[in-house]
């Protein structure tokens, strides 16, 4: 706010979160029958939009066979005991950008 005493004129500041990138991508993992499973990806920088991962097509949810984290710019995902069903592309992804093992 500008107020000169007569006059009084007021502006906001708006900002935008910068959008994140993946600055370390998901490796292929080889796991036997039983074992977990873990896939790891940095982002650019800390951010509040969504990060999502996927088995296939089936977006994935922390619980008691997945575990999903995040602990700053690091992202990870736990698939614990895989079986053969869990074999296929894994993805992870945030904003625009995404990251395939």
């Amino acid at each position: 706010t500008c107020d000169t005493g007569d006059e009084q004129t007021t502006a906001a500041v708006h900002l935008k979160e910068a959008a994140a990138t993946i600055v370390e991508r998901l490796k292929d993992v080889a796991a036997c029958e039983g074992e977990d499973a873990v896939f790891e990806c940095r982002l650019s920088r800390e951010t509040a939009q969504d990060a999502q991962w996927f088995l296939g097509d089936v977006p994935l949810q922390s619980n008691e066979m997945n575990e999903i984290r995040a602990q700053g710019t690091r992202h990870s995902l736990i698939l614990r005991k895989v079986t053969l069903e869990d074999c296929g592309s894994i993805t992870f992804k945030v904003g625009q950008h995404s990251s395939v093992a």
